[in-house]
């Protein structure tokens, strides 16, 4: 039961023993007015506030099971909020504010040595607390740390460096190690402040639909909890759980070269992904892509037959596709016809420079507009028959557009989960559950309708804010908002400035790879500096050993898909789901993959050492069968040798065991 008490003008609102607020204040409203800046996918944004005016609570009330708490300011405004428990949930809702104020700012207890995790996907910290949050999608910028040389270069000369919060996948939720979770069911822009130590600090820039706050008896729990209340994902496909997503560019020659060398080295690819299936659109950041979503004939002569000669050896092909059309292709030609772009302050179409081509946003708050878009997928791609694809951007649309159904400032936050949707239901329609489609973008709605999440534009470095390192953070952070399916650009993808993907980043990118649901390479935005998997036997050698691997393991990533289906427990898990130890709250570089295998990758370059961290079990090495107790190790780690551990005399010892079988080539001196 909800109980609140006001004591000294010091609010307590608790449910048996979680304690949800006790301040002196609870409730604080605001003037704002936002100036946001857009450039290329990055947004600068500030807000000026006029006054922050703080409310007192002057009468608490029951009414029909809800406890109804009136607030008055200084100047007698006035506000109502009511807390009652549905579904297992204590939801906050707000039923009135008082008038000329348009920024909402509550305040939830806090403990000092408490440690916070989710906001969607967070690349720079796991462990959120310290740091203020602004949720908000846009790109995840250059390097991620304003100290760092790239970041600064990317700055000075993009406007794209990016910062610790800046993602494309925020999420107005966060777990805490207290065991519970508060989510905020909105899409306007909002800012999570966990710097003091007393309370953590919500702000909003419009009334939020509602709080909603679960807890349970273990964090595990809490994010299973969590779930049930956003949604489950659908099952990933079996195909996708073996062999390898081969990213190629460059043609129909290319494409059949690869797959034959494939063959000739034994490397198995369960699907070729071909981004530029639909032309490409080469521009001074690199090879771009031909926005209009239609089979590139030029490049790719005889794709339809290829696709079904491949298919018959069990190789998909998998393409690409955005939200966005590009100005002078033939899809734009239709949407403007149509009206079905949004539109600019003189009720022009709204065209977005994209780096040297521009493109028209489809307004999906027309319906009309969204089943039309949903219908170039299915014709264009499915029934084409591409097996899968990168849905790619989401954080893109501009809040000074304007839509047909919609604010713009709002619907941004909104429109990664409206394109997760449109994609799912063009794959539900065309009823094949056998469809992969990925993403970078995201929110709250991506639990329910993105079959997969990758981990978007890292650098080809070894950068702990945004290259190999940052895509362990990522994975954890989304567990935590019990998102269960990750991965990434096996090499990373952003090449800039001296950065240039070597043979080991490649190599040790791999190595993480196969311990995660799905295994994709990425040529990178400039393929032609970048070490290439198919240019070197070496290279390909060693994919092919560890793609064994990972098929090895076919029969536990479908277990854990399952539970991931079912339960929503996510397949890539922080060490205290099933070790519960402070001490593990601020472990970001390794891994639970699911119950039974410890992942601690090599993430530092040009090194054959890492620290590892075993929980209190019996762990054995899962390539040299080296057998561990709980403890922290320096475990070497050659290439092809990750840190990996499997816990002793778990349900799946036998298979695991099968694995140090696996013949090892020597590749590397």
């Amino acid at each position: 039961m909800i109980a609140v008490k006001n004591i000294n003008d010091q609010i307590k609102i608790c449910s048996e023993d979680l304690v949800l607020v006790e301040n002196k204040i609870f409730l604080t409203l605001a003037k704002g007015s936002a100036n946001i800046d857009m450039h290329l996918g990055n947004f600068f944004i500030e807000d000026n506030i006029e006054n922050y005016s703080d409310f007192k609570i002057i009468d608490t009330k029951v009414e029909n099971n809800e406890i109804v708490l009136d607030f008055i300011n200084n100047e007698e405004d006035k506000a109502k909020i009511k807390i009652y428990e549905e579904d297992e949930f204590i939801k906050i809702k707000f039923i009135s504010l008082a008038e000329d104020y348009n920024r909402i700012q509550i305040r939830f207890k806090a403990d000092k040595d408490e440690a916070v995790f989710g906001l969607g996907e967070q690349f720079s910290y796991f462990n959120l607390r310290g740091k203020s949050y602004p949720v908000f999608t846009m790109e995840q910028g250059v390097g991620r740390n304003k100290e760092n040389e790239i970041t600064k270069l990317a700055d000075e000369y993009m406007r794209g460096g990016g910062d610790y919060y800046t993602t494309f996948y925020p999420q107005p939720t966060f777990v805490s190690s207290n065991k519970y979770f508060i989510h905020c069911d909105t899409y306007a822009y909002c800012n999570f402040n966990f710097e003091n130590d007393d309370y953590h600090e919500i702000t909003f820039w419009e009334v939020p639909n509602e709080i909603v706050i679960g807890n349970s008896n273990s964090l595990i729990n809490t994010v299973k909890k969590l779930s049930s209340y956003l949604g489950k994902q659908d099952l990933l496909p079996n195909w996708a759980l073996k062999g390898l997503s081969l990213g190629i560019q460059g043609g129909s020659d290319y494409l059949l070269k690869c797959s034959q060398k494939a063959k000739e080295f034994d490397l198995d690819l369960n699907s070729i992904w071909i981004q530029d299936w639909e032309g490409v659109n080469v521009t001074s950041f690199g090879k771009r892509l031909r926005w209009d979503w239609k089979w590139d004939e030029k490049i790719y002569p005889n794709l339809n037959n290829i696709i079904k000669d491949l298919g018959s050896n069990n190789i998909k092909i998998m393409g690409y596709i955005n939200p966005y059309v590009v100005d002078d292709g033939e899809l734009c030609k239709i949407a403007i016809e149509n009206d079905y772009l949004a539109k600019d302050v003189n009720g022009d179409n709204y065209f977005v420079d994209f780096g040297e081509f521009n493109c028209g946003i489809i307004d999906f708050t027309i319906n009309d507009a969204y089943n039309w878009y949903k219908e170039v997928i299915k014709e264009n791609l499915i029934n084409f028959g591409l097996s899968g694809w990168m849905a790619d951007f989401g954080e893109y649309l501009p809040t000074d557009c304007y839509l047909k159904n919609g604010d713009a400032l709002v619907e941004h936050n909104r429109w990664p989960g409206l394109w997760a949707k449109l994609n799912w239901q063009a794959c539900k329609e065309s009823q094949r559950d056998d469809l992969v489609f990925f993403m970078r973008a995201g929110n709250a709605m991506s639990q329910k309708y993105c079959k997969l999440i990758w981990a978007g534009d890292q650098n080809v470095d070894y950068s702990e804010d945004d290259g190999l390192p940052s895509v362990i953070t990522s994975a954890l952070s989304l567990s935590m908002c019990a998102m269960g399916l990750h991965h990434s650009d096996i090499g990373g993808y952003t090449t800039l400035f001296s950065l240039k993907r070597t043979q080991e980043l490649l190599i040790r990118w791999a190595e993480m790879a196969v311990f995660t649901p799905f295994m994709r390479t990425h040529e990178g935005n400039r393929p032609e500096i970048n070490h290439q998997l198919m240019e070197d036997e070496n290279s390909i050698k060693a994919f092919a050993y560890l793609v064994k691997v990972h098929n090895q393991l076919f029969d536990y990533l479908d277990y854990l898909n399952q539970i991931n289906h079912e339960e929503g427990i996510p397949i890539q898990r922080p060490l205290f789901f099933h070790y519960e130890n402070e001490s593990f709250y601020d472990i970001k570089d390794q891994y639970l993959l699911g119950d039974e295998i410890l992942v601690a990758p090599q993430i530092r370059e040009n090194s054959f050492k890492r620290k590892v961290v075993l929980p209190n079990d019996n762990w054995i090495h899962i390539f040299n069968r080296k057998e561990y107790e709980g403890g922290v190790y320096e475990i070497e780690t050659p290439y092809l040798t990750p840190a990996v551990f499997y816990k002793k005399g778990g349900n799946f010892d036998t298979l695991f065991e099968t694995i140090s079988c696996i013949k090892k080539p020597i590749i590397f001196s």
